[in-house]
Parts: C-alpha cells; sequence; structure tokens
C-alpha cells in the first residue's frame, strides 16, 4: 500500500489559484498580499488538508485590521437586552476578516431625540454600528448623518425607514398571526382581546399588531380586538395597562405583549389571578417569562433567536468594514422559537 503524502507549498498554490511565491508571503510575511487573496489560499490549505493551515490561521489574525463594533441596545436592566449584548459581543470578537472590538451601550430614555444622539456620538468612535430604535425622523437623521461618514448602521430586532446596511429580526408578520392563533386555540370562549406595542413608530410591533387581527378577522371574527395600548417598552406601564384593561373589560379572555414590558404583563396576572382566564402571549425567554410560563402565568413566548441575530449582525457589519457592504444577505428574517409550559 502505498504511503500518503503530505500537500506541498505548490500542491496549495495549485488549489489556490495562486504562485508558490504568493503563497510564501502569505506564510512568512515577507511582503503584503490582499486580505481576499490570503483567505482564499486558507480555505484551499484547508481544503486539501496541508500541514500548515495553523500557521496560515495565525498570519491571517495578525495581519487582520481592528474595527470597532459599536451596539446600541435599550435598556440595561433588561434581561434580554444583557443576552443580547453578549452575543453581540462574542460574536463582534470572533468576526470573519477583521479583528473585532465591540463597543455596547444602553439608553434608557428610548425618546427619539435621545436615541438620535446616542447614535451619533457612539457613530463617532466606532467603524459599524447597530441598533435597535423606533422609526422616527430624528433617528432617520442620525443614521444618514453616520452613512456620510462612512459608518453604516445595520437595524435589530425593528427596521427604520433610513437607509441602513442591513437588517436582522424575526418575521413579525408570523409573529403575529402565531399569538393569535395562539389565543384562538386556547381560549375557552370568544371575547375581548388586548394588546401591547411599545410604540407604534416600532415598524416590528406595527406589522405585528396588524397581523395579529388580520388572523382574528379571517379566522376567529367572534373576538372582539380592543384599540392597542403603547407601553413604551416600559413594564410600570404594562402593569398599570393590564390592570386598566381587566378592569375595563370584565369579558377580556386573551392579550397580546408585541413589545417589550411583559414583566408588568406577568406581575399584574399573578396579582389579581386573571391568568386563570386570560390567555397571554408575549416576546424573549427570559428567566421572569420562563417562570411565568412553568407557573401557568402565560401561555406561550415567541423568542428571539438571540445568537444567531447575533451573529447574522456582526458578519453585516464586518463585510461592511472589509469594504463588501451588499455581499450576502443584507435583510435576515430569523425563524423563532415558540415556547410552552411543555418545552422550556
Amino acid at each position: 500500500m502505498e504511503a500518503l503524502t503530505r500537500p506541498t507549498i505548490r500542491d496549495l498554490a495549485a488549489a489556490a489559484g495562486v504562485g508558490v511565491a504568493t503563497v510564501d508571503r502569505v506564510l512568512n510575511q515577507r511582503a503584503p498580499v490582499r486580505r481576499e487573496t490570503a483567505e482564499r489560499v486558507l480555505a484551499a490549505a484547508e481544503a486539501i488538508g496541508y500541514h500548515g493551515t495553523g500557521l496560515l490561521k495565525r498570519r491571517l489574525e495578525e495581519t487582520a485590521a481592528t474595527k470597532s463594533f459599536g451596539f446600541l441596545l435599550q435598556r440595561r436592566a433588561d434581561a434580554f437586552y444583557q443576552e443580547m449584548a453578549a452575543a453581540l459581543a462574542t460574536a463582534a470578537r470572533a468576526a470573519s476578516g477583521v479583528r473585532g472590538k465591540p463597543i455596547v451601550e444602553f439608553v434608557e430614555d428610548i425618546s427619539a431625540a435621545t436615541v438620535a444622539d446616542k447614535l451619533l456620538a457612539l457613530g463617532g468612535r466606532v467603524d459599524a454600528l447597530a441598533v435597535v430604535a423606533a422609526d422616527h425622523p430624528k433617528v432617520t437623521e442620525a443614521v444618514e448623518a453616520l452613512a456620510a461618514r462612512g459608518v453604516g448602521v445595520t437595524t435589530l430586532l425593528s427596521e427604520l425607514s433610513a437607509p441602513c446596511i442591513g437588517h436582522v429580526g424575526i418575521d413579525h408578520r408570523k409573529a403575529g398571526r402565531t399569538a393569535a392563533w395562539a389565543i384562538a386555540r386556547l381560549a375557552k370562549k370568544p371575547g375581548s382581546v388586548g394588546i401591547f406595542v411599545g410604540s407604534h413608530r416600532y415598524v416590528g410591533h406595527e406589522l405585528s399588531e396588524i397581523s395579529f387581527r388580520a388572523y382574528f378577522r379571517e379566522h376567529a371574527p367572534d373576538f372582539r380586538l380592543l384599540e392597542p395600548l403603547a407601553n413604551l417598552e416600559d413594564p410600570h406601564l404594562a402593569h398599570e395597562g393590564t390592570l386598566e384593561l381587566l378592569k375595563r373589560n370584565p369579558d377580556l379572555v386573551g392579550i397580546y405583549v408585541a413589545g417589550g414590558g411583559m414583566a408588568g404583563l406577568i406581575s399584574a396576572l399573578r396579582e389579581t389571578g386573571a391568568h386563570e382566564r386570560v390567555i397571554a402571549v408575549c416576546n424573549e425567554l427570559v428567566p421572569e417569562t420562563r417562570a411565568a410560563l412553568v407557573d401557568g402565568v402565560l401561555d406561550a413566548v415567541i423568542a428571539t433567536p438571540v445568537q444567531a441575530l447575533a451573529e447574522r449582525a456582526v458578519a453585516i457589519m464586518a463585510r461592511a468594514v472589509r469594504g463588501a457592504a451588499g455581499e450576502g444577505e443584507t435583510r435576515i428574517l430569523l425563524p423563532f422559537e415558540l415556547y410552552v409550559a411543555e418545552n422550556v
């Protein structure tokens, strides 16, 4: 039986479609080589099992430019945004083709003026930026100003009308219809149904509400859909709003929280015992919503796959800072996760 021969530098050059001298420059850093060429050599080395693949990877890491990735998220104390911040930071450090430096900031006041100011300030310190924000002219103006400076903005969770380099979130149309399906199927009888949005300026929340209503109109017309309440993503407002819904609508059979503030819904249902008759659906699996599912206070949770969102968003940003913006997917709608008491 013939002994297997290890691939040589000539084999590697042929597999990569470059000259031997180019491979030598990559391995020994004798002269600059285009990043794309070096990555092609590394890919070929991995494909043919070249013995110096590890060295090639180290050389690429050594020559990668350091780029700062900014992430502007909402309310630091929110468990969901804490989880997202950690995932985005990890993804930034592992970004392909660059040395990613994550800079994560939070806004407590989510008004458009504050978010716009924070965007401009953070944009002055980073090479690319991702943000969770409501769609508002002040935010659009800030995004356009950053684009003029060469800082591309990627939207997370909810889209903006401003020119952005990409978007990553879930399909809000499907999320709204799924929430409606759950309430219509689980409610013991038709009655009033309430819905909370953070603000109608969140495009994702508006899409969720429209789709939620469309499902009931098409498949469960005996239910009465109430006017939406805006809770500004604030648990205190969601708590007060839930108590008001229960007081004003004795026939209330369902509540859907299309945005944040779900802790307020949970606390109001717990203290009134209304979860015995009200089917409740909200977003994001965090410790509080998990416990509420187990206790029967919530009936379903529609969750964003945070790890996948972080990786896909950073990939868009990394391509932008490498001058390859527009390559690959730029508008990504991830499949959401649906949780009930039996699968948490």
